[in-house]
């Protein structure tokens, strides 16, 4: 008589079980969403990129006196207020917003492997835009000099970053984005919406696909890797919706295809590489089981309370996983969350939302 064996459901933990885990809970108790593969100490070189969300981890880090690296710091001439509009301390380098893994990939080859960016810039009122950073001077540059010196600036910034980091954390947005037809460039924006021209012969409409979105991310890593064999990278879903759509769908199925793509490289791309880890942020925002408790009334921006959460949900499982961390923290005495909710109050920076105008 063969022995007999439990089946396999038995004496699995209760987070493996909706009814316990989700159901029976109040929404803010629900806990251990996330089993971190490494530690993030407040000692560790944090960077950040991506979409308009990962502003938000910035903020929380610093706030909680993290070591949050900005590779390239404004001017000391400017106030606050000025360098925040030039795009200062938005991300660790000033990149703007990078969407796409493909765009992630356009600058590591540019910052690392010797690729030279194409010499295209776009011209509005006399001013010169960057078509790689479109929104990151707000009058456009004096001149193609100027617009090519900050550049260079921002490729010493990303190879600076990436080789005196510890930790990468980057926030995938988008799967739509415009190319060149020939070069197949890829764009910040759309030609023609922030400065430029739109030009249907030579720019094109690409609504990336699971495969070319995980091979270009692929290819980002490899890059990382070899710049910092040390470097932990820690991806993360952007929550927002898309500001708008030009895949012919309704912008609420179009943003939930875009998404769970994204969501699925991530996932993929995560469990296959150790120095690689996801984040559940973009679940705890818009899982129905949160019952849209942490968007706006606009059903897109997440309100204060909603980053707060997330960035508590981090600490607290950073903290689990690792519990020599929260000693740390309580015998360096370091603030847990004070001002957190005044930083993640100011709007995010988000080039996305310049298409909105044309609605």
């Amino acid at each position: 008589m063969s022995e007999q064996h439990p089946n396999p459901y038995i004496g699995l933990p209760e987070t493996a079980f909706w009814k316990r885990a989700v159901a029976a809970r109040n929404p803010l108790e629900i806990s251990h969403l996330w089993q971190p593969k490494f530690p993030v100490p407040r000692k560790h070189k944090v960077i950040t990129a991506g979409s308009c969300f990962a502003q938000h981890f910035s903020r929380a880090l610093v706030a909680r006196g993290y070591g949050w690296l900005d590779a390239e710091p404004a001017p000391a001439l400017l106030s606050d207020e000025q360098a925040r509009d030039f795009n200062y301390g938005i991300f660790s380098f000033r990149t703007g917003n990078i969407y796409t893994a493909r765009m992630l990939r356009q600058w590591l080859s540019y910052a690392f492997e010797g690729e030279e960016p194409p010499l295209e810039h776009w011209e509005k009122e006399g001013r010169f835009y960057d078509p790689l950073r479109p929104g990151i001077e707000p009058e456009g540059f004096a001149d193609l000099a100027e617009l090519q010196a900050s550049r260079s600036a921002v490729l010493a910034a990303i190879r600076n970053a990436v080789m005196g980091a510890d930790v990468f954390v980057f926030t995938m947005g988008l799967t739509e984005c415009w190319r060149h037809r020939t070069s197949e460039f890829e764009y910040a924006m759309c030609p023609g919406t922030l400065a430029g021209r739109f030009d249907p012969e030579q720019h094109e409409f690409v609504n990336q696909s699971f495969v070319g979105i995980r091979r270009d991310m692929l290819a980002a890593l490899k890059i990382l890797r070899q710049a910092n064999p040390k470097l932990k990278v820690l991806l993360t879903v952007s929550p927002v919706p898309l500001t708008a759509t030009a895949s012919g769908e309704h912008v609420l199925t179009a943003t939930s295809h875009s998404k769970s793509v994204l969501r699925a490289v991530a996932g993929e791309v995560a469990a296959e590489f150790k120095h690689v880890d996801y984040f559940p942020s973009y679940e705890i925002i818009t899982h129905p089981a949160y019952r849209g408790m942490f968007y706006a009334p606009n059903q897109r921006s997440v309100v204060p309370q909603g980053v707060n959460h997330v960035m508590e949900s981090f600490f607290a499982c950073q903290n689990e996983a690792f519990p020599w961390l929260a000693r740390k923290s309580k015998r360096g005495g370091a603030k847990q969350g004070g001002g957190t909710a005044a930083a993640n109050a100011r709007a995010v920076k988000c080039d996305e939302e310049f298409l909105d105008a044309f609605g």
